[in-house]
């Protein structure tokens, strides 16, 4: 490091907080930095530094399945915005539940953690190892840890204005697993709607998030003149279902989905939806921790993220 700094025409201090990626650098600095550190080869030494200052620069990522869209995309948003931070990323799954993967995440001696989705349903109660900094995506925000979420319920709001303009009745739900702090969310969306507009909310189809389970429910919904799907993948099933009952999207019936996946506009029709920012609300979960990590002003409460309509042919007006 003094090599560099001698390089660089900088102090140690000053290429310290190039390395560990601190805001309080100019810019043009940086740059001259990270050049003298290429040019001499330098590489931070991971674990002398977790030595010097006490801290891994790792943190855990709790998940109960990677088997949907949400919790994969989530993954990689994570990790690429610990990166920037300067923060590798150890993932465990909760399958025994997450008092063990915390013991776990422990046992690798993290920094903190961040827990995705389903995952966070069990956090409420659960034991974690004492000085564990702990930030929770999706979850109703509680004492002794930092919720950040995406708008689910002004997403399902937007939805639901958008479909209840076409016309033709009510609008349905195919809802998310009833456990799920999302699916809530989004299904209080839906109804808080319905109610306001003096439409009475018809009674919610439920699904897994699968997209087999969305075809299953096209048997509860093939008369239906309009549904919000709680995810795209739902709405996929909901699709192929509607069309074997010879109901045509969007002449028949409108459809939107959540989520806007990468093969939303591929969908036949192409399918309208809610967008999550995945990676604004990586980041604003990684910026949480590590803040909290590094002995920052600790956030309170909730990060809620915007969600955004997309719209596409499946709403097309009749």
């Amino acid at each position: 490091m003094a090599m560099v700094a001698a390089r660089a025409g900088v102090s140690g201090q000053t290429v310290s907080r190039v390395v560990n990626g601190s805001p309080r650098v100019d810019p043009d600095t940086r740059v001259r930095v990270e050049h003298a550190m290429a040019e001499l080869g330098y590489r931070p030494h991971r674990a002398a530094r977790a030595l010097r200052t006490g801290r891994s620069q790792t943190i855990g990522l709790v998940v109960t399945t990677l088997a949907t869209v949400g919790n994969s995309r989530m993954l990689q948003a994570t990790a690429e915005a610990a990166a920037e931070r300067g923060y590798a990323v150890t993932l465990v799954t909760a399958t025994r539940g997450v008092a063990d993967a915390f013991d776990r995440l422990a046992e690798q001696e993290v920094d903190g953690a961040i827990v995705l989705n389903e995952a966070s349903a069990l956090v409420s109660g659960a034991q974690r190892p004492a000085g564990l900094h702990l930030v929770v995506v999706d979850a109703p925000s509680e004492d002794g840890f930092t919720s950040v979420h995406s708008d689910h319920a002004g997403g399902a709001a937007a939805a639901t204005r958008r479909l209840l303009a076409l016309g033709g009745g009510g609008v349905h739900h195919l809802a998310g697993p009833a456990d799920s702090f999302a699916s809530a969310e989004r299904e209080r969306g839906w109804r808080e709607t319905l109610v306001s507009a003096g439409v009475r909310p018809p009674a919610v189809v439920r699904g897994d998030w699968s997209a087999d389970s969305g075809y299953a429910a096209g048997a509860e919904l093939r008369t239906a003149s309009a549904v919000f799907c709680a995810n795209d993948q739902m709405a996929l099933g909901l699709l192929r279902a509607l069309s074997d009952y010879g109901r045509r999207v969007p002449e028949d019936v409108g459809v939107i989905g959540f989520d806007d996946v990468p093969d939303a506009a591929n969908y036949r029709p192409p399918l309208t939806t809610i967008r999550q920012d995945f990676a604004a609300l990586a980041q604003c979960a990684v910026s949480a921790l590590v803040d909290a990590i590094e002995g920052a002003a600790p956030a309170e409460g909730s990060g809620v993220i915007p969600t955004a309509l997309v719209e596409r042919a499946s709403t097309a007006s009749r």
